[in-house]
């Protein structure tokens, strides 16, 4: 595709326009180096067989500026002839196809107004301008970036860097607008971005079709950056945080309050009595009512804990991290999961918040109970629709250094499926043992920061599940529905 010079459209008060001239350029993508044989970038190494002069002066220019087609044609055109110019537009798809190419609109003071960058991994084919009506997609998301504006699309491996220039046409784009008031040059990056609207002011898919309207905007940017790795730079286990801080413990330091060391029950005497699984599947309900007159006890309590989350051993893994085994798995035996017990009433130990010590067995005292306290237990009570404050509930917390050490995007998914693996497994022991359990499908980690004095950033609650003894006689209301 020829990059040409175009007129870009400065906006006035009202509908008025005047075009001042900009440039569309093009340099390799940020972080890119070229040697004169090779392309190399963070993502990956493209090797340039026999480059003729020409080209390669292009692309050595282009690795330190942006250039405009007129400044490359030349440099082309020196070394290699009109004929090399054919040669050069083939390797120059070559670049846009691995996402090696940056687009840029600047305006006649040298200003960058926008520029297309590569934030993942795919091509970078710039899209025909629209003609119609257009708008910015409601999934669109607008970020700070490095003295930027970056306009991303979810799932789109291109974002689009906005200067301060381009910040009227942005606001134009939050409602159906004539594209011929957008300047052309900035309105191809943004479709080619992805983050048009797709449809049209009569026919509006995000606004009237499911698909388009049931997703938030951000929860369809959280699902499509962590189940589209081509939209991301990094996917997985790169560790990209290695360099800056060491690993965390596997086992969390412990606190300065009272300790309550806990039984340890026999687990031979436990397989002896224990249902089987296929009898504890079955019967496996979410118990929201509990009997006052007859509490969970510590004993139980331990054994709940000690037979789900305890930690077995310990081991270091091939590139440092200390690493655990326990009764439930967690991906890369990182085990960043904290349960906190959270005691109303229950038999043998006092109220108040808890932290479970999975290392040595026992338990912490975090906080006495009262105002701090209140608002999880009432959060709790709600949520599950009872009259009565829950016995205990397990507030489960996360380390979050402990997987985003590691891992890159994953990271954040990857503990909520740990939170779910935490949540079938209490359930099927606590059903083996006779308890009322029932996981929360929400909470409040700011209730639960104030309460321990915890950095949310660095550990926050991202489950709940309320567990006592089962009401043998129900009197029917909704807090005592089981499911």
């Amino acid at each position: 595709m020829t990059i040409t010079t175009s007129p870009l459209t400065t906006a006035r008060d009202g509908a008025d326009s005047t075009p001042a001239p900009c440039t569309e350029a093009i340099r390799l993508t940020r972080g890119a180096t070229f040697d004169g044989e090779r392309i190399t970038a963070p993502f990956g190494t493209l090797r340039l067989k026999e480059l003729p002069s020409g080209a390669r002066a292009a692309l050595t220019a282009l690795a330190g500026e942006d250039l405009d087609e007129g400044r490359i044609t030349a440099l082309v055109v020196a070394g290699d002839g009109e004929a090399g110019l054919l040669r050069w537009h083939m390797l120059r798809t070559r670049l846009d196809n691995t996402g090696l190419l940056e687009h840029s609109v600047t305006g006649a003071d040298g200003t960058t107004l926008a520029r297309l960058v590569t934030v993942g991994r795919g091509r970078t084919t710039l899209r025909p301008v629209p003609r119609d009506a257009v708008r910015l997609s409601r999934h669109a998301l607008l970020l700070p970036a490095d003295g930027t504006l970056s306009l991303r699309a979810p799932g789109s491996p291109l974002a689009v860097e906005l200067g301060p220039a381009a910040a009227p046409f942005l606001a134009r784009l939050t409602d159906w607008t004539d594209a011929a008031r957008i300047p052309a040059p900035l309105l191809r990056l943004i479709a080619t971005a992805g983050a048009l609207n797709p449809g049209t002011p009569e026919d509006d898919p995000e606004r009237e079709q499911r698909g388009g309207v049931q997703w938030h905007p951000l929860d369809l940017a959280f699902h499509t950056r962590t189940r589209v790795p081509a939209s991301v730079a990094g996917y997985g286990g790169t560790y990209p945080f290695a360099d800056r801080f060491p690993p965390e413990p596997v086992a969390a330091p412990a606190g300065d309050g009272p300790r309550v060391p806990l039984p340890v029950p026999d687990l031979d005497e436990i397989a002896a009595r224990d249902p089987s699984l296929t009898e504890v599947i079955e019967s496996r309900t979410s118990t929201r009512a509990h009997d006052p007159g007859s509490p969970v006890t510590v004993d139980q309590l331990a054994e709940l804990l000690y037979r789900t989350v305890r930690i077995r051993a310990t081991f270091t893994g091939g590139d440092g991290q200390e690493l655990a085994d326990r009764p439930l798995p967690s991906g890369g035996s990182v085990h960043e999961l904290e349960v906190y017990p959270l005691v109303t009433n229950c038999a043998g130990l006092a109220p108040g918040l808890y932290r479970y010590a999975p290392d040595r067995h026992e338990l912490e005292l975090v906080r006495e109970p009262g105002p701090a306290t209140e608002p999880l237990v009432r959060e709790a009570r709600a949520a599950t629709m009872a009259d009565d404050d829950p016995q205990v509930v397990l507030l489960v917390a996360a380390r979050f250094g402990r997987v985003m050490w590691k891992y890159e995007t994953v990271a954040y998914p990857l503990i909520l499926k740990h939170v779910g693996v935490l949540y079938q497994t209490v359930y099927l022991v606590a059903t083996a043992m006779g308890l009322g359990v029932c996981g929360l499908g929400g909470g409040d980690t700011s209730a639960f920061a104030a309460a321990t004095g915890r950095d949310p950033l660095l550990e926050g609650t991202v489950g709940e599940l309320v567990l006592g003894t089962p009401r043998l006689t129900a009197p029917g209301g909704p807090a005592d529905r089981e499911e």
